[in-house]
């Protein structure tokens, strides 16, 4: 099959503020739903985003009912619990430790399960990346469309896993993150942005 040169132009100023430079981290929400169509559409956008051999090895626990919202706070620490509750959706992002099960359909241009077979260190390394990956996938897909995230580590996590892993002991809990419509009320001023030369080298 021919493929089509490369054509695709920068996008407009507009798309990358919404994307990276306007875009906030929120600790609350606007009293505006989010519906399953949205997080459908959500996880449409992800699924496309790169994972090493299409490994995809995040999976999402989409909390949209008050009780899983509920269960999800019992495991948060400090204010992230409070931040859940009131959040229109939170979210689980897994990481199935397994995965590699999944690659004859995933990756079927070779055998790439083999690779994985029996190393569980490597294993647990590849998952870990690539589920971070697709987690930052699932932040860029929510400012696409319109949507703004609050993510955050302050869980216990075997708690996590218990209360929405427990039926599928590969999987383990990466981070979590609330799913809304932003409220500016409830963010600080940017932090700084470190210049291109403090943190770059160009070899």
């Amino acid at each position: 099959m021919t493929r089509e040169p490369h054509s695709r132009e920068p996008l407009h100023a507009a798309a990358l503020n919404q994307l990276f430079v306007e875009a906030r981290t929120y600790n609350g929400f606007l009293d505006r739903p989010v519906t399953e169509d949205q997080v459908r559409a959500l996880y449409d956008l992800v699924k496309m985003g790169p994972t090493s051999a299409n490994q995809s090895p995040a999976r999402f626990v989409w909390c949209m009912t008050q009780d899983a919202k509920e269960r999800l706070a019992a495991c948060a620490s400090g204010t992230n619990g409070e931040k859940i509750r009131k959040a229109p959706v939170s979210v689980v992002i897994g990481m199935d430790l397994e995965f590699h099960e999944h690659l004859p359909e995933l990756f079927p241009h070779t055998d790439a399960r083999s690779w994985f077979t029996g190393d569980q260190a490597a294993r647990e390394a590849s998952a870990f990346r690539n589920s971070s990956l697709q987690g930052a996938y699932f932040i860029l897909a929510a400012r696409a469309l319109g949507l703004d995230t609050g993510p955050m580590s302050g869980f216990d996590r075997e708690a996590v896993d218990r209360a929405f892993f427990a039926d599928q002991p590969r999987v383990t809990t990466n981070f979590i993150s609330t799913l809304g419509y932003g409220d500016p009320s409830t963010i600080f001023d940017r932090s700084p942005r470190p210049a291109f030369e403090r943190f770059n080298r160009i070899v």
